[in-house]
Parts: structure tokens; C-alpha cells; sequence
């Protein structure tokens, strides 16, 4: 049985009526409407990480949030319509990607996963990963991992394997690193819209930068976590925004679209998932655009199934 949209609100209004609980309340999330604005039909959430307490955190982790199972996210992608998702192995825990990969086999074909891998992994690891799901490998400059003096060389190993790099860090490290950036032999992912520092925003030299990484059409970025760099905040986050809708201007082929669930870096209240997914109506205004940052450039990049 296929459940649309109204099923789904219908039961969540019994169970509500019935058992006295939140129709769709989700851990690590705040609110429990439903957003307004609906999301094309296979649409991907490109910026997910689980974490689990018994699963100990790597030395000077500095992100450690408590557990968030790939059953709770499931809560949150009824709630916001949404199918597929990207699962991001976090900085807590290293080079140890075993929750990540245990999200790919408990997905049945409806996750990818970027992992955090060391510079001595085997081919023979690689290839496993890739059989899992795994499409990225991730570099953190902002809360350690993979050292960048590994970039070019594992980016030449996972580009064999059709695989991209995925990249976070401070946006005024973009213009330094742009030059190295432009080599890679792969495909490039930058994190959360470059997490370009405001007040300044398009005016910076990193978003110039990043506005050049975009043009080579190698490269994207993900529409994510705007509270790590809005100065102006919630719920509009208007500086984050005003970067988002100069971006869908010239390049909505490049950009993807990601809660950041559980949202690790929010180590007090959680932002409202619906309401920020309901800010691409502003950001990107038109459907044909929202297509392709929804869906259509992540189920490319990620290789889902159409």
C-alpha cells in the first residue's frame, strides 16, 4: 500500500486523537507542523548524521551530540515528505564509519553515504563502501579528520570510483584554497553554502570564490544549516538567505538541498526542520529550480536509482 501525503496526515491525526501524542513530533527537531511547501516526489535530503552513545567518540571529539538513530530521522522525512537521504559520516567518531554504514543497510537503497577515511585505506575497503553506497569521502577542516595534505591524492583514488570529495570548512579559507580546489581529479561537494562568514556574505571574497567553483560545473554546494553562520537568525536567517537566492540565480544545477539532522552543532534548541525547508519557497522561487535542488542534481551526483 502506498501512502500519499493526506494517508499520512490522516494517521497521524488518529494517533494523535487516540494516544495523546505529538502527530509529528521528531527527536532533535523543533515544532510539529507540516511544512507548506511541498517537495517533488523522490526528493533527497542530501546532509544527514546519526550518532549513537554507545558508540565512543574519537579523542578531542568536539561535536558530541546524544543518539540519533536512522529510525528517528525516519520521523522527520514523513514529516517533511521527503524519501531519500545522504547519511555524512560527523568528526565525532573519526575514521570509524560503522553507523554510517549501518544506515546504508538499514535504508534498503533509499540512503548514500559520504565517509571520513584515512589515508592508508585499500582499494579493496574502498570498493567494499562503494558497494554499500558510499559516494564521498569527507575532509573537515573546521573539526578535524582527514589532514587537506591528503586531499589531492585520495581525491585521484575515489575519482576512479566515480566518487566526489566533500569539503567543510571556514568560508575565508575559500579563496586560499580555491587554486588546489580546481585541480581535483573528482568532484567536489562544499558543505553548507560555503559557511561564508556574515555579516558579508555576497560581498565576501569567499563567496566570490565560491561563485567561481560553482561556474567550473564541477562542483556543488549544499543549502544547509543556516544557523552556523546567519548572524540575522531564525527563523528567516535573511544573510544566510540573500546568499542562497543570489546562488539559485546562477547556478540551481549546483545546488542540493540538506537539513543537517540532528543538528550537531545546536547543542541547546533545535531549529525547526519544516520552517527552514519552507525558506526555499523564498530562496528558490521557482518549481522548475526547487526540482533540481530537491531532487534531480542530488539523485545525479549520489547515483539513486530514477
Amino acid at each position: 500500500m502506498q501512502f500519499t501525503r493526506r494517508r499520512f496526515i490522516e494517521i497521524a491525526g488518529t494517533l494523535t486523537a487516540c494516544c495523546q501524542i505529538p502527530a509529528w513530533a521528531v527527536p532533535w527537531s523543533q515544532g510539529e507542523e507540516l511544512p507548506s511547501l511541498e517537495v517533488p516526489t523522490g526528493s533527497v535530503d542530501s546532509h544527514i548524521h546519526l550518532y549513537d552513545d554507545q558508540v565512543p567518540p574519537v579523542a578531542g571529539a568536539t561535536l558530541t551530540p546524544p543518539t540519533a538513530l536512522l529510525a528517528d530521522y525516519r520521523l522527520l522525512q514523513r514529516r517533511l515528505g521527503l524519501q531519500r537521504m545522504v547519511i555524512v559520516t560527523p568528526s565525532t567518531y573519526g575514521f570509524d564509519n560503522s553507523l554510517m554504514l549501518e544506515g546504508l543497510a538499514e535504508s534498503n537503497g533509499s540512503a548514500r553515504g559520504v565517509a571520513v577515511v584515512p589515508p592508508t585505506i585499500t582499494d579493496e575497503e574502498l570498493s567494499n563502501m562503494d558497494r554499500a553506497g558510499v559516494r564521498g569521502i569527507r575532509f573537515n577542516l573546521s573539526f578535524g579528520g582527514t589532514k587537506i595534505e591528503e586531499l589531492e591524492r585520495l581525491a585521484s583514488r575515489v575519482g576512479e570510483l566515480d566518487w566526489h570529495v566533500q569539503l567543510v570548512s571556514p568560508g575565508d579559507q575559500l579563496p586560499g584554497l580555491e587554486s588546489k580546489l580546481l585541480k581535483l581529479p573528482c568532484p567536489l561537494v562544499i558543505d553548507h553554502l560555503g559557511q561564508l562568514a556574515q555579516p558579508g556574505g555576497v560581498a565576501s571574497e569567499g563567496f566570490v570564490a565560491l561563485s567561481r567553483l560553482l561556474a567550473t560545473g564541477r562542483v556543488w554546494t549544499k543549502l544547509s544549516a543556516p544557523y552556523n553562520t546567519s548572524k540575522s537568525g531564525a527563523p528567516e536567517y535573511l544573510d544566510f538567505g540573500q546568499v542562497a537566492s543570489e546562488l539559485v540565480k546562477r547556478r540551481p544545477d549546483r545546488l542540493m538541498w540538506g537539513s543537517d539532522w540532528p543538528h550537531p552543532t545546536m547543542k541547546s534548541k533545535k531549529p525547526d526542520d519544516a520552517k527552514i525547508l519552507d525558506l526555499m519557497a523564498i530562496w528558490a522561487p521557482k518549481e522548475s529550480d526547487r526540482r533540481l535542488i530537491f531532487r534531480d542534481n542530488a539523485v545525479k551526483l549520489y547515483r539513486f536509482d530514477t
